[in-house]
């Protein structure tokens, strides 16, 4: 499994490093959300149920995956910077409304425009940064780039964990809002240094993508030929071929969530976990920072590890599902050092996987089919959610988390085994 294509010589350093101190500056902006920590407090004194927080959880799934795929088209079809643009300002709207007027109705139109700023970057971002590389020659710096990014993100998480306490002991939930809405305006306006040249795609697959459009453009007239170009659907379909045709890009699909969907839903249960080894609550923050720090050494890892083979990648996520299985099932402290270390193995896993991904697609549908990778990733964490609780219910958070280990050994099998790349 090669996960980068060979160095190209004179890349223009310059457009790089500013490619790159963008998407870090936006990556950071993005997760400096003080809310963060603090939002399910501000449910509960506003008097919600637990019912009714859930509500609004599934509701939130329910518009990423309604929007993952059809925001995907939008970008490969219009502009992806401007979907890059919008999302904070989605973002800003919705934190705004909790803040200003806390209600039940409040809260649920604020996940809807949370739900919906992470469907139109999810897969945006990804494909913006690839193509741009792509054009200046440094496809093979997308790795190190998108690893630094998350983990710029993942330091924006923690840095917002210890000013939200402060901030909110002194002004309460109104500075705290108002903190986050400022983050994402300024992320906003970030976005908007984002470079984007539009391309019709490399290889034989863009070639006969290229050739199919122009097909359709003649027997539908020039204006016909115009719309079936720039509409969203015709982004979309480009996408479905290119994933018919191409098996290796169908198992770059399938990986993404395979590695993703489990760990990020264990993320949500980790405060849970940490307070069931015995500490105080007042402990708990420092253990998660603790879990934080592992996956921001899993992201800074990624450009080393890019060229990592099948079998490299597969040891990876044995050794982690072994990290996590034993550290969760020790019920200690001490052993949540191993679950860090698993969460590190993981978080590289889910960037190389992007990253596999990103290589192996040559036509013009890249937001499109990044989309349903992710698309795949949400709804394979909310079927987690549901094992989990069964899972906890019946043998604590302990057994839960040690006992999703498994699927991660058998992907390790998967990928283990040899792949015949090509068609069909």
């Amino acid at each position: 499994m090669t996960l980068s294509p060979p160095r190209t010589p004179d890349v223009p350093v310059r457009r790089v490093r500013r490619l790159a101190g963008t998407l870090y500056a936006y990556a950071f902006l993005d997760e400096f959300v003080l809310l963060y920590p603090l939002y399910a407090l501000l449910f509960a004194d506003t008097g919600l149920s637990v019912w009714q927080m859930s509500s609004l959880f599934v509701l939130w799934s329910a518009t990423g995956v309604l929007l993952e795929v059809p925001s995907g088209a939008w970008a490969d079809a219009y502009s992806r910077r401007a979907l890059l643009v919008l999302g904070p300002l989605l973002g800003a709207a919705g934190f705004a409304l909790w803040v200003l007027v806390p209600s039940y109705a409040a809260f649920a139109v604020g996940f809807v425009l949370w739900g919906a700023r992470g469907a139109l970057g999810s897969g945006v971002l990804e494909a913006l940064v690839y193509e741009e590389l792509d054009r200046l020659g440094a496809a093979d710096r997308y790795a190190r780039l998108m690893g630094r990014s998350q983990a710029a993100g993942q330091v924006a998480v923690m840095a917002a964990m210890a000013l939200a306490g402060p901030v909110f002991a002194a002004h309460g939930y109104p500075a705290v809002g108002a903190a986050s809405v400022l983050s994402c305006l300024l992320c906003a306006a970030t976005a908007t240094r984002f470079p984007e040249h539009r391309t019709t795609g490399t290889g034989d697959g863009a070639r006969r993508a290229a050739g199919e459009a122009g097909d359709a453009a003649a027997k539908a007239g020039p204006e016909g030929g115009a719309r079936e170009r720039s509409g969203w659907s015709a982004a979309l379909r480009e996408g479905l071929r290119e994933a018919r045709r191409d098996r290796s890009v169908r198992h770059a699909l399938v990986l993404v969530p395979a590695v993703t969907a489990v760990f990020g839903a264990l993320d949500e249960y980790t405060p849970l976990l940490a307070r069931e080894t015995g500490v105080s609550d007042a402990t708990v923050p420092y253990l998660l920072v603790l879990l934080w720090a592992g996956v921001t050494a899993g992201s800074l890892l990624a450009g080393p590890a890019e060229r990592l083979g099948r079998r490299g990648y597969a040891a990876v996520l044995a050794f982690s599902a072994l990290a996590l299985a034993v550290g969760a099932a020790t019920g200690t402290p001490a052993g949540l050092a191993l679950v860090a270390v698993a969460f590190g193995g993981f978080q590289l896993a889910t960037v190389l996987a992007d990253v596999r991904l990103q290589h192996r697609i040559e036509g013009t549908g890249r937001a499109t089919l990044t989309s349903f990778a992710g698309l795949g990733t949400e709804l394979v964490t909310i079927g987690v959610y549901g094992a989990y609780t069964v899972l906890a219910t019946g043998g604590g958070h302990g057994t839960a988390f040690a006992l999703s280990a498994v699927p991660y050994l058998v992907t390790a099998v998967l990928v283990a085994r040899p792949e015949r790349d090509g068609g069909g």
